[in-house]
């Protein structure tokens, strides 16, 4: 839709009558059965599954629904009638596939039976379960440990997650890059660093008591849409909610529900946030030192009559280094904070009010903060402005950050990390009597750095789409095949699975909503959501093929194949009964998993507990930590003529990189990816015209030719100096070298960037 002809945008809210009919959409396009439809009534409910899209919490009051339009095509993507079996890889070469679209490739269908790659005829060929266990436990047994990967996408159970970093270790190495890495390792880092927890410190009750939400970055009504009731909830019952972010996102702007008759009728839409303010890409952790500026001038006018507005004697008696950072913010001018932020002091002191007025501020913020080269001082800037009035550590008050797929923080939870020193290896030692390795491991961009390098001998995916998810794209690619062995463990065939080592198996697993019949009886497994609470998932489903095995199934059967002989190592068991998998966590993590398989289906989850939210600061100091940012902008670059800063962003209609369709409703988009959003003055600025195609050239001085060509130009409302495109189609243009910091979390929210106009 057309603004003043002027943009593109769209006019309706989040949720409401387009939610309903993105889904049915979906059910249409996919032959959806009606016990599949059905199905969806039991996501997210105890005793039910867990949905394999977003990390956001379930309630233990839940409603008939719980599950929104991304949730829903999510499930009713994995129960698709379509199949991808022998006969469609012996009628496509691999070559020929990888002329497909994303959308294309999981148009497909799923995955039905183990395949092997015939280099020779260049196709995916049938092989049985035994073969390839043997195959490739083989390959690795002939491997030096350290040379190979095993990484997970974010949806592998707790369960699962738990033998596949135990069999890791078992093999000899800790390198474990996982999803995380590409989205919130900068949030694992920063808080680790400065409240000593690695995550939020909310649960779900506190934002019925909070007076003040901010938003940071985060984009709800795409990424996790079922947050949008919670907001609206404290909304309602007056709370504010003021929000920075460079796009105007539809779901932080108004929404209505489509479980309320009465406004689903009226069209009568609640609107969510009380302050929009588009920063530029990078610009956070100026805004965030102007709030602070304001918060200390009216601390300054306060004192005068006998007043405070900063707690005072919480700083004093909870934290250290607040001095340093309070003359950083006196110092730092309202000019450079206007240039670098690119709002006004009138704008972010708007917002300062609001902040100084609450009682209880809940901060939040998602990969518009973590995914810049200086992410870790964004977050830490953001952390001290909720430590300057005591929001840390009490009800209706805290940090949090919200996490993209289901179960990626409960991964982290239960070992699957680079670090030696995040994991329990003395307790694993103990449990099974094996010397589990202590040096650091790999994480994401170091894998695709030895991989490029040629150190990497074998790649194990566990779920996702690596090579489409990363940096250096093309680069990675060309080295990819390089590899001696890579195996993809999947649903559904993307990209990731048409580039391949010498030896290549794809290997089929279910799907979360899928029953996992291996004993007869439905296994359950479990995951952490985005406020640290764990919740039991059980599928209800009949598997698309009875060729299919569980994930943890098949992670067994590789660690059996693999590894030697070990009593206490019961993989076939465990595979058989996830209940043992549950007893090991359990005593692997006594003080957060304490009664697990007891309380696995406690309504809302049980919550494993949190340091930080009891004020108990495990840090270097023994109190939570101010950072001083040395630093205005997170870019890393600096502003040069020509020079743009690129946003890479998801649309309505995709999860990560799961492409359900090309309709991004939210952001008035139909029909195509292939685009540049630039606002009208850039347009103007760059001599271009709406609809006409450019290409997008990397910008970073390294010398390296990254470009992405037939991209055509769309009128979007942006701020100056920024352009937008989808992702994860412009990752070809963000280096490797271009991450955080800090946790080398790839910095894919401002890639320096030129226009080249093509005609």
């Amino acid at each position: 839709m057309a603004k003043d002809d002027a943009t593109v945008t769209y006019d309706g809210p989040a949720g409401g009558w387009g939610s309903l009919r993105g889904i049915a959409r979906i059910v249409r396009e996919e032959g959806i059965s009606p016990g599949a439809i059905a199905t969806l009534l039991e996501q997210n409910k105890p005793g039910g599954f867990a949905c394999v899209s977003c990390a956001w919490t379930k309630s233990a009051d839940h409603k008939p629904v719980e599950f929104c339009e991304n949730g829903a095509k999510a499930t009713l993507w994995e129960l698709t009638g379509r199949k991808a079996g022998p006969e469609v890889f012996a009628r496509h070469s691999v070559t020929e596939l990888k002329s497909f679209s994303d959308y294309d490739l999981e148009q497909l269908g799923r995955l039905t039976h183990p395949m092997r790659y015939d280099r020779a005829s260049d196709h995916y060929v049938p092989c049985s379960w035994d073969e390839a266990f043997a195959a490739i436990g083989q390959e690795l047994r002939g491997m030096d440990p350290k040379k190979t990967v095993f990484y997970t996408s974010g949806r592998a159970s707790l369960e699962t997650s738990y033998c596949w970093a135990l069999f890791a270790r078992a093999y000899g190495h800790n390198n474990l890059p996982d999803s995380s890495n590409m989205c919130h390792e900068t949030t694992s880092v920063t808080l680790k660093k400065v409240i000593g927890s690695p995550v939020g410190t909310v649960v779900l009750d506190d934002f019925k008591h909070c007076d003040a939400i901010f938003f940071v970055g985060q984009n709800t009504g795409t990424n996790s849409p079922r947050f949008l009731h919670d907001l609206q909830a404290a909304v309602k019952r007056g709370c504010r909610i003021v929000t920075f972010n460079p796009v105007r996102e539809r779901g932080l702007e108004r929404m209505i529900s489509p479980q309320d008759p009465v406004a689903m009728v009226s069209g009568h839409a609640t609107e969510l946030s009380c302050q929009y303010h588009q920063v530029k890409p990078g610009g956070d952790i100026a805004v965030l030192l102007g709030l602070c500026k304001h918060v200390l001038a009216a601390d300054d006018a306060a004192q005068a009559d006998n007043r405070q507005i900063i707690d005072r004697a919480f700083i004093a008696e909870h934290t250290v280094g607040f001095e340093a950072f309070e003359a950083r913010v006196r110092q730092v001018e309202w000019a450079e904070i206007e240039v670098v932020s690119g709002l006004t002091r009138a704008a972010i002191e708007a917002a300062g009010a609001v902040y100084i007025e609450a009682d209880s501020t809940i901060g939040i913020y998602g990969m518009g903060l973590t995914q810049h080269v200086h992410g870790f001082e964004n977050i830490a800037t953001y952390m001290n402005l909720l430590l300057m009035k005591g929001n840390i550590g009490r009800k209706g008050a805290g940090m949090s950050p919200v996490r993209g797929h289901s179960n990626v923080q409960g991964q982290r939870t239960v070992g699957i990390a680079e670090k030696p020193e995040l994991v329990p290896l003395d307790r694993l030692a103990e449990l099974f009597d094996f010397e589990p390795p202590r040096e650091k491991g790999m994480n994401t961009v170091e894998a695709c750095e030895g991989i490029l390098k040629g150190e990497v001998t074998a790649f194990i995916g566990l779920g996702g789409n690596f090579l489409r998810a990363i940096p250096e794209q093309r680069a990675m690619e060309e080295a990819w095949p390089r590899m001696r062995l890579t195996v993809q463990i999947a649903t559904k065939l993307n990209r990731g699975h048409l580039i391949n080592g010498e030896v290549a198996y794809l290997l089929p697993c279910l799907g979360r909503s899928e029953m996992d019949l291996l004993t007869g009886k439905p296994q359950v497994v479990s995951m952490e959501d985005s406020l640290s609470s764990v919740h039991g998932s059980v599928g209800k489903r009949k598997p698309a093929s009875d060729q299919l095995k569980s994930e943890i199934e098949i992670v067994s059967r590789i660690a059996q194949a693999t590894l030697p002989e070990n009593p206490k190592m019961m993989w076939s068991r465990w595979a058989q009964d996830t209940a043992l998998v549950r007893d090991l966590i359990e005593q692997t993590y006594p003080d957060q998993f304490k009664d697990f398989n007891a309380r696995i289906f406690t309504p809302g989850g049980f919550y494993r507990g949190n340091s930080a939210r009891e004020r108990q600061w495990k840090t270097e100091s023994g109190k939570a930590e101010f950072v001083t940012p040395e630093m205005l902008s997170a870019t890393g670059f600096d502003a040069a003529p020509g020079r743009m800063s690129l946003i890479t962003m998801r649309s309505n209609d995709q999860f990560n990189t799961t492409i359900y369709g090309y309709s991004d409703r939210l952001r008035g988009i139909e029909g195509k990816r292939d685009v540049l959003l630039i606002s009208p003055r850039e347009i103007e600025r760059h001599g271009l015209t709406v609809g006409e195609r450019v290409t997008l050239v990397t910008d970073a001085g390294d010398g390296i030719d990254r470009r992405v060509g037939g991209l055509e130009v769309l009128p979007f409302d942006l701020p100056d100096g920024c352009v937008g495109g989808y992702y994860p189609e412009l990752n070809p243009l963000v280096p490797l070298s271009h991450h955080d910091r800090a946790s080398k979390t790839p910095a894919y929210k401002s890639v320096p960037v030129r226009i080249e106009r093509t005609g």
